[in-house]
């Protein structure tokens, strides 16, 4: 059973706080609230909170992005994750190169759907909406083969 799980993707402002906060929530609600569940990004706008869409997103979902801030991954924070959750293949080869160690760790969120997230970073309110259902779709495809 994965306890550690990290979120990753590029400035770590839209898409993987996303995916951290559903995450967390939906692990929550099948009682795994002892499971931990981090993000981070490659390129990070390191200290930035997360876009004012993806916050407005979240909270219609009730969930509170307010505090998140974003931060640089490390490969310590790569080390001491079970599951490393990246939205495309460039992500994945990104953390493998990083952190060679982690290669079977490092999952695609769209690997049992064969999609990749999109990044809607500067894009329309539809852009965000289509990366959050996508987002949705993946942590429901991992949470029935997990």
């Amino acid at each position: 059973m994965f306890t550690r799980l990290l979120t990753v993707c590029i400035g770590n402002i839209c898409r993987s706080p996303m995916a951290e906060a559903l995450l967390r929530a939906h692990l929550a609600a099948q009682g795994r609230e002892a499971a931990t569940v981090q993000s981070a990004g490659l390129a990070a706008l390191v200290g930035r909170p997360a876009d004012p869409m993806a916050q407005a997103l979240l909270q219609a979902r009730g969930l509170d992005l307010s505090r998140h801030r974003a931060r640089q991954l490390t490969p310590s924070l790569v080390t001491a994750s079970d599951l490393v959750l990246v939205m495309d293949e460039e992500q994945q080869r990104a953390v493998e190169q990083l952190c060679p160690t982690a290669r079977g760790r490092v999952q695609r969120l769209g690997r049992f759907g064969r999609f990749d997230v999109p990044d809607p970073y500067g894009g329309t309110r539809a852009q965000f909406e289509e990366a959050l259902a996508l987002i949705e779709r993946g942590i429901a495809d991992f949470s029935r083969v997990l």
